[in-house]
């Protein structure tokens, strides 16, 4: 049974200091946030708790900058955008554990908010070993002090065994945030039981090994299963067609030949898709059918009649999940498969669930209303191990805890 942050908000937090591990792993243009999406997703607990009088601590991460510092990945840009969501001043710790985080947790008064610096600044909150985690843990509960106590509120972390995901709950009391408990209800939902059908699931993306597992997991529970984006192309090697120069995982053919025919008719395949002569926003493009794709042509997104079909399959869906674009979206070239297939879902009646990531992002980037999804997880990782029925450590230690 897990401890909520209602529960930490009844047993009374004003004077005492919380730590918060939020996801506030944004995409940043130099010094620019291009997808707030995530601040804002952190913004309801944090404004809670601060508004109860709580001392408020976050920790989050931002890019991969291994284990050193580096201006390239600070959160000072991020501590910028929360406050101003929060319209209060957040104050940015120069590092993690050191002199600054020290000096700005001690002078933090009852409401107010400190955001500590990249917590992946330190090496050990990514360590393999236990032991290098663990002291950094209690150096993170050593500094919000005695009787503090720890919030996970970063659903797109909690797959990660990380001192400020994992260890740290194990220092301090630990509760689940209200975007984790929401995230975890949601998919449960399509995990558990029974869901209302036609239950479709909707995979994009680039590779077929990184969507294998959940794949394997879902055929079974789903009634359709829609295959876009690059990995599409790996199953139309399998059905024996050349896919010119699209992107090929060449050692996953025999398994998406023994999916295809385990699948039945569940495997839905793109009819047509749109293919340029380079990767490139001016590049030359066409669409062709899925089994005409010239050669050294690079297929880039579903075409007109995938999108049609697909949206068929969807207008009659109960319940769906997407997870990855059906194209390079980021191009307006290729940006069409993944717009037209997000409206189809948006349109059904069905509860629809985004799974995160870059279908998260495609969503915002593209303009389209967030409203018209039942859920839009900030987990792509996180949200697809959750679907594959692997344990994660961020949820097993609240549990356990």
């Amino acid at each position: 049974m897990l401890k909520t942050l209602d529960d930490l908000l009844q047993e009374g937090v004003s004077g005492r200091t919380v730590l918060v591990r939020a996801d506030l792993n944004v995409p940043l243009d130099g010094d620019k946030i291009t997808d707030d999406g995530r601040v804002r997703a952190a913004l309801p607990g944090i404004a809670k708790l601060a508004e109860a009088g709580a001392r408020v601590v976050v920790t989050a991460h931002l890019g991969r900058p291994k284990g050193k510092p580096d201006p390239a990945f600070s959160l000072a840009p991020v501590a910028a955008r929360l406050g101003e969501l929060l319209g209060k001043d957040v104050r940015l710790a120069a590092d993690v554990v050191g002199e600054s985080a020290k000096a700005t947790v001690a002078g933090l008064a009852d409401g107010q908010v400190a955001l500590l610096e990249n917590v992946r600044f330190d090496p050990r909150e990514t360590s393999k070993d236990d032991a290098e985690r663990g002291e950094f843990a209690r150096e993170l509960a050593a500094l919000v002090g005695a009787g503090a106590a720890f919030v996970s509120d970063g659903f797109g972390v909690v797959h990660r065994k990380q001192a400020s995901v994992y260890d740290v709950a194990r220092e301090l009391p630990a509760y689940a945030g209200g975007l984790v408990l929401s995230e975890v209800e949601v998919l449960r939902k399509l995990t558990e039981g029974e869901v209302e059908r036609p239950y479709v699931v909707v995979l994009g993306g680039s590779k077929v090994s990184d969507k294998l597992a959940v794949i394997e997991a879902l055929l079974p529970r789903v009634d359709k299963l829609l295959v876009g984006g690059g990995m599409c192309f790996t199953f139309l090697a399998a059905q024996g067609h050349a896919v010119g120069g699209s992107l090929l995982e060449e050692d996953m053919i025999d398994t998406c030949k023994r999916l295809l025919a385990d699948a039945g008719d569940k495997l839905v395949l793109p009819q047509d898709v749109v293919v340029a002569d380079k990767f490139a926003a001016d590049a030359n493009t066409q669409t062709v059918a899925a089994d005409s794709i010239p050669e050294s042509w690079l297929g880039l997104d579903v075409g007109p009649q995938t999108v049609a079909a697909f949206g068929q399959v969807l207008a009659e869906a109960r319940t769906v999940f997407w997870n990855g674009p059906m194209g390079v979206f980021e191009m307006a070239p290729f940006a069409a498969g993944t717009r037209g297939v997000a409206e189809a879902i948006g349109k059904s009646e069905a509860f629809s669930v985004v799974g995160g990531g870059d279908s998260a992002a495609a969503v915002r980037q593209l303009g389209l209303a967030e409203e018209s999804f039942s859920h839009i997880s900030t987990g792509g990782g996180a949200s697809l191990e959750f679907l594959e029925g692997k344990t994660l450590p961020g949820i097993d230690v609240l549990e356990r805890s």
